[in-house]
């Protein structure tokens, strides 16, 4: 297989340095200075801005299409970028309006798994065909389903992609063992395999599947020691201190943590080793040993507020100022510190703003669940709460989530006498199916 060179973009690319006359630093700043002019929150960087102009992406996410088109007053055609439809979508060409572009992530919702694979350009082992030759075009398809996959599962949970992430992961593994590579493609694609098994454990892990998640997780630590990636090292041990916490294992959680800090020290990520210390944080919490909790929660604020680095990786977007506050309501909970965590879980909600729904309905079921079960219980702010989650259903679908209201239910059992919380426990029974 011959590799086609990327195409760069110039017309971005003229915008920043002709017109605006931004270093891609400060480009990268003016995006995010946007984002909360309007009420968007994104963790823009100079390798996202590198990528548009490189031709690495083809087309930006729906936040950064809104803010690129209010920061400049151009569309996405008239600053070079390809505009596309998702696979076997009735949607039309993504476009600057966010009600169409609403539209258009529905449409990709409904066939996500065919979305991912398309993704990925060569067969297969499943089709019998040998990979050829691998070069730049597989590993930039690569980047592009973990990509992708992420920022629908941001939105709407794990549910559809989950099947389609293992495909492409398969077809990834089939190109490290029949195809022919260099040696430093070969460490550049046991790389991108080890992201792309990090996003089917997440996938794994949200479906409900630890046990596979687990094992995903462990894969990306291999991939990252034998190419040497630091980064993806400092993941997978992030990730596996979260599945430990969620298994009930606090003290491999607070390893797991630790391990992930003692690799990214050196990265060069404060917000990277401040998500670490507040994975750290919640293995404490579980523990049960509220001073070292409040040590790791004060070391990931202190991290957190050394501001974005070149350094931090794209999957990294997801962590704000609305997840550092609802990893720390967590905490709080688990040290039975209901009415921090409650406040904490609200405030996560409000500073997620539009994005990420999926978490926005887990905080906000955990809103839920603390005013329930606090020393003196509102019933009421947690019926209103419980309320707001189901109107995510169904375009978020989360194993997750639907254990969350289960718990929920179970909370607000106690306050059943309560009409608002009568209410709710009617509609959970009828939209659940539950008895």
């Amino acid at each position: 297989m011959v590799d086609r060179p990327k195409t760069p973009n110039v017309r971005v690319r003229a915008v920043r340095e002709d017109e605006l006359q931004r270093s891609r630093q400060e480009f990268a700043k003016l995006i995010v200075e946007t984002g909360e002019e309007m009420g968007e929150t994104v963790a823009c960087t100079a390798r996202l801005v590198a990528a548009w102009e490189d031709g690495d992406v083809q087309l930006p996410r729906p936040v950064y299409r809104r803010i690129l088109t209010r920061l400049t007053g151009r569309t996405m055609q008239d600053l070079g970028f390809r505009l596309s439809t998702p696979p076997h979508t009735a949607a039309p060409a993504a476009t600057a309006n966010p009600e169409e572009e609403q539209v258009n992530r529905r449409g990709f919702m409904a066939d996500s798994a065919g979305a991912v694979l398309s993704l990925i350009p060569l067969p297969s082992p499943r089709n019998g065909a040998p990979p050829g030759r691998i070069g730049a075009v597989n590993l930039r398809a690569l980047d592009t389903a973990v990509t992708k996959i992420y920022a629908h599962d941001h939105d709407h949970g794990s549910a559809a992609m989950r099947r389609g992430a293992s495909d492409a992961l398969h077809t990834a593994y089939s190109w490290l063992q029949e195809g022919t590579y260099t040696e430093k493609t070969g460490k550049r694609l046991r790389s991108a395999t080890g992201h792309l098994s990090i996003a089917a454990g997440w996938l794994s892990y949200d479906s409900g599947r630890p046990a596979d998640a687990r094992s995903l997780y462990n894969e990306a630590l291999a991939a990252a020691r034998i190419a040497e990636d630091p980064g993806l090292e400092a993941h997978a041990f992030g990730c596996l201190s979260l599945l430990a916490k969620a298994s009930g294992r606090p003290r491999e959680a607070i390893s797991a943590a630790q391990g992930a800090q003692s690799v990214a020290n050196s990265y060069g990520s404060p917000r990277m080793l401040s998500m670490f210390a507040m994975r750290e944080a919640g293995g404490w919490a579980l523990l049960g040993d509220t001073s070292a909790t409040d040590r790791a929660i004060i070391r990931a604020h202190k991290l957190y507020a050394n501001g974005p680095r070149e350094a931090d990786p794209d999957w990294l977007e997801f962590y704000h100022p609305g997840e550092l506050a609802g990893l720390e309501a967590l905490a709080r909970a688990d040290l039975a510190q209901h009415e921090r965590a409650a406040a904490g879980a609200e405030q996560a909600v409000l500073l997620h703003g539009d994005q990420f729904a999926r978490n926005r309905a887990l905080y906000t079921a955990d809103v839920a669940i603390q005013h329930a079960v606090r020393e003196r219980p509102e019933p009421e702010a947690a019926a209103e709460a419980a309320g707001r989650v189901l109107a995510y259903l169904p375009e978020v679908r989360s194993d997750r989530l639907l254990q969350q209201l289960h718990n929920v239910s179970s909370a607000l059992q106690r306050h059943a006498s309560v009409p608002a919380v009568a209410d709710w426990l009617e509609e959970y029974r009828t939209i659940a199916g539950v008895s």
